[in-house]
């Protein structure tokens, strides 16, 4: 930049802001600006032309007037003049003076633009650095349309120097956020991605940014920033901190570049080059390590440096999901921050935890931190990082340590926030219900949740455990005695009158039998709260009153005195008032037959989405999706939730409605029914151009993102038993713009329609139920059509639902083994493969991936203690077909032998063909 000469001091301008903060008051500071202005209008409409110097002092001045609050009217055509101007002050002014006061509706934009496109033509560094900042700073569409076509060129320009490039790369960013229909895509796009290899840092810190906004909107055009930018991000890391000195901010080596390389591959799925992985996990455990080093520097600025890093390190190996020990160790470094004195750290930690919680490979890790967890939630300060821990809890919940967490979220609820109390009872109340394996546990814990916290217990909650109960014979008799009991307690919340007055009017026979419960006890201690309540539960009263009538004929006389006072009769309310007068008529005009008709048991509710689940989704917020940690595959192979209670449950419906029930008995027919058939004979082929990225990611787990791109997210999660399956999908719209006319459906299957609109930030969802008719190879395909910004949007995308999903692991001992595996010795049952290692050939990692497959790994049957052999039974409709396998690694020639054995060809080559996919 050129050196400013004394004669650019500008004396009168800093004469007159002198003035002005001398002034003592508004009033005189009016009058000095007044003063002003009409001085400069008479000098700008005098007969005497102004030099540059002095149209430069008073478009200053009018600059500073502008940024003081006052209105500026006149002015603008001088500002412009200054662009013409050879000398940079000048034209800086001028510049400056277009990009904070000239609105993009202006007059003078077409002059502006021929200013801006002769200094763009001029070659001259400074003066295009000035034309480009004032275009990202205007940032107006008929600028978008005057220079969109020539600053990729000037870009990509061989002879552009680089503080150009860093400006025309920052230009057309701003363009693109702005504008992005005006900004061509073109030949321009596969040379600007080379940017990423430029010896200065700062072009590759702007071009970084554009490329990673670019990548969101077409990510294949950009595809190749893979490679270079993990090359890139390979030397930062690598690097000490003197040899990139300018770049180096106290003692980390190019902190902000690293984040932006590390935010663009995110973008994408993990690299399908094993070179290329192995260098990008090389990056990233190197970041682990130096996060393990002592600090260089006792300074925040050194220790936030650090930390931006490591953190999004840790989102990109959370994207990735594909590298349990990256994610294990992210998950022990995050651990070190939960106890940190930072509180910033802490909030950041919890929040990353809460991703990792969802992966199958970090899941166990996570659950180490419980006790530390819970004991933030019991001792931070911040609300927002105790609402954090909350959440942490939430996602690492699992059948293991549920009555752990849920216990600790009611101790808290007692002194929490009143902010966060609904979300934490909603939580409790879906926990209690997802990983409930004694059901008087449940109803306890719902029982305790109403008293701690009644006044935040929403309806869908109450109306969740009556729905559980009366679809659960074996706890309606405890469900009854529990609420009687509760309800003799003085002050009694009016949920738990509500709770109360079902069950009872309900299943209140279960516990007659009892003195301490009789009939006419039951009534007066429900009568007890009535006065206390309002219309609505009162409501509720009577109808438990009424089929009391019908449980207890011996209190009828009394419920009929109560029925036929004045209270009930002349009621103010009419709903109370009609429910009175037709009880009581029904009372004394029906038959005891026609009375057990009319109050009869309440049938068991339809399976249904948890209420209380979607209700705390919208409570999250629009944009956030579900976490997808709801059907985790264990240490052991099996489904978290697949776990079938001892109790028996009514056969017409399961309480777990909002779970993938795979005990209840797939319908027949019907229009209505939601049960699939994708794999009969008749099915036809998926679709070729069907998106498969993510495909194969599924072979060895149930639920994660299955499709992105810039609009939308497809996320999966599934569970199968047996030869029955049920799949979860959520489509998120990304945009802040709504989704017309939207369709989802799966080819030549008949499913249930789902909303056409989705608005900006939202999700929807839709679940399919899957039989598994006969052994198959081709998946369905979902088809997605919906209208954005006016064009009609197409994606197609197949379905992870794969023959080893409806594998049952098979525990054998090693005698068995072998006798079986001599049985499949015929030629046409085995196949085998023989292949190389395409990851680092880690045990654990073989371990949990042959697991994920859906096999029992069979410990102690094979000689050859580095083998690993695997039994399983794969359950269709029409039969079942056993599998052995055996995996054979060699470390030393990085190869795999695979050798599958079945009882059909067709099952054990496909088989084989999804698991050697694996390694």
């Amino acid at each position: 930049m050129p050196a400013v000469s004394k004669g650019d001091g500008m004396r009168g301008l800093a004469v007159f802001i002198s003035d002005i903060r001398n002034c003592k008051s508004k009033e005189a500071e009016i009058k000095r600006i007044n003063k002003e202005l009409a001085n400069i209008r008479s000098k700008f409409k005098g007969d005497k032309a102004l030099d540059g110097y002095s149209k430069k002092k008073y478009v200053c001045k009018l600059l500073f007037i502008f940024l003081l609050g006052h209105d500026i009217d006149f002015g603008h055509m001088e500002a412009v003049n200054l662009l013409s101007s050879n000398k940079y002050t000048e034209k800086q002014i001028g510049y400056l003076f277009i990009s904070v006061l000239v609105n993009s509706n202006s007059d003078l934009i077409r002059l502006i633009n021929n200013g801006i496109k002769n200094d763009l033509g001029s070659r001259n560094p400074t003066f295009m650095n000035l034309a480009l900042h004032c275009i990202a700073n205007v940032g107006s569409r008929e600028m978008a349309e005057a220079f969109a076509a020539d600053i990729p060129r000037i870009l990509v320009a061989g002879d552009t120097m680089d503080s150009v490039k860093q400006s025309a790369a920052l230009c057309l960013l701003r363009l693109n956020r702005t504008s992005p229909d005006l900004v061509p895509m073109g030949e321009w796009t596969a040379r600007v991605v080379h940017l990423l290899n430029d010896q200065h840092l700062g072009v590759v810190t702007a071009a970084t940014s554009l490329i990673t906004t670019l990548a969101q909107k077409s990510p294949d055009d950009f595809k190749t920033s893979i490679s270079l930018a993990i090359a890139r991000l390979s030397r930062i890391v690598t690097s000490a901190s003197i040899d990139l000195q300018d770049y180096t901010y106290y003692f980390v080596a190019a902190p902000w570049l690293s984040v932006k390389l590390l935010r663009l591959l995110q973008c994408y799925p993990p690299p399908e080059d094993a070179a290329l992985r192995s260098r990008l996990t090389e990056c990233l455990e190197t970041v682990l390590n130096k996060a393990q080093e002592p600090p260089k520097s006792k300074k925040v600025q050194h220790s936030n440096a650090k930390n931006a890093v490591l953190f999004e390190a840790i989102s990109l190996i959370i994207h990735h999901d594909s590298e349990p020990t990256l994610l294990v160790r992210a998950c022990n470094q995050l651990g070190q921050f939960l106890q940190h004195r930072e509180t910033n750290l802490r909030y950041l930690a919890l929040e990353s935890m809460c991703t990792l919680a969802s992966s199958e490979f970090s899941h166990e890790a996570v659950k180490t931190h419980i006790e530390t967890v819970i004991n933030a939630l019991k001792t931070e300060r911040d609300v927002s990082v105790r609402q954090r821990a909350v959440d942490l809890l939430y996602a690492m919940c699992d059948r293991s340590n549920a009555k752990q967490i849920v216990a600790e979220m009611l101790s808290y609820l007692e002194t929490a926030d009143y902010s966060i109390r609904e979300e934490i009872v909603l939580k409790v109340a879906i926990l209690a219900e997802k990983y409930a394996v004694d059901y008087t546990w449940y109803v306890d814990t719902i029982l305790n949740l109403i008293r701690i916290a009644g006044d935040y217990v929403s309806e869908e909650v109450w109306y969740r455990v009556i729905q559980i109960v009366i679809n659960r014979d074996d706890v309606q008799g405890y469900a009854a005695k529990t609420v009687f009991e509760a309800l003799q307690a003085p002050a009694c919340h009016e949920n738990l009158v509500k709770v109360g007055g079902y069950i009872l009017g309900e299943f209140g026979n279960l516990i007659a039998g009892d003195s301490r419960s009789s009939p006419l006890v039951q009534f007066n201690l429900l009568h007890s709260k009535f006065h206390l309540c309002s219309v609505p539960t009162r409501a509720l009263l009577l109808s438990a009153y009424i089929k009391f009538i019908n449980l207890f004929p011996e209190v009828k006389a009394t419920i009929q005195d109560v029925l036929r006072s004045d209270s009930q009769l002349r009621n103010a309310d009419v709903e109370l008032q009609q429910r009175a007068v037709e009880y009581l008529r029904l009372s004394c005009i029906a038959s005891t037959d026609i009375l057990a008709t009319v109050l009869e048991e309440m049938p068991p509710f339809p399976e249904r989405e948890s209420s209380i689940l979607a209700k705390l989704k919208r409570k999250k917020g629009p944009g956030h999706l579900p976490d997808m940690d709801d059907t985790r595959r264990n240490v052991n192979g099996n489904t978290e939730h697949s776990e079938t209670p001892e109790t028996p449950a009514k056969s017409s419906s399961h309480p777990f409605t909002d779970l993938m029930n795979m005990n209840s008995t797939p319908s027949a027919g019907g229009g209505g029914s939601l049960l699939i058939d994708v794999f009969s004979d008749n099915s036809s082929p998926a679709s070729m151009d069907a998106s498969e990225d993510n495909f194969f990611r599924f072979v060895c787990k149930n639920n994660g993102v299955l499709y992105e791109n810039q609009l939308l997210q497809i996320g999966l999660k599934s569970e199968y038993r047996q030869n029955l399956g049920r799949m979860y999908v959520f489509v998120g719209n990304k945009t802040s713009t709504q989704f017309l006319s939207f369709a989802s459906e799966v080819l030549n299957i008949h499913t249930k329609t789902v909303e056409p609109l989705i608005e900006g930030g939202a999700q929807v969802q839709q679940i399919l139920n899957i039989e598994c008719v006969s052994d198959f190879t081709d998946a369905p395909v979902l088809n997605i059509q919906f209208r954005y910004g006016g064009a009609l949007q197409n994606i197609s995308v197949k379905l992870p639902v794969m023959l080893n999903k409806f594998f049952q692991p098979t525990e054998m001992a090693s005698q068995d083994f072998f006798q079986r595996w001599k049985q499949l010795g015929a030629p046409q049952q085995e196949v085998q493969k023989i292949f190389k290692a395409k990851h680092s050939m880690d045990t654990e990692v073989t371990k949990a991936k042959i697991l994920g497959f859906g096999v029992a790994l069979l410990d102690g049957v094979d000689p050859n203690p580095t083998n690993f052999v695997g039994a399983g039974v794969i359950h269709t409709k029409s039969t079942q077909v056993g599998c052995l396998l055996r995996l054979e690694p060699n470390t030393q020639a990085e190869m795999y032998r695979l050798t599958l054995r079945t009882s059909r060809e067709s099952v054990s080559q496909r088989l084989c063909d999804l698991l050697s996919e694996q390694f």
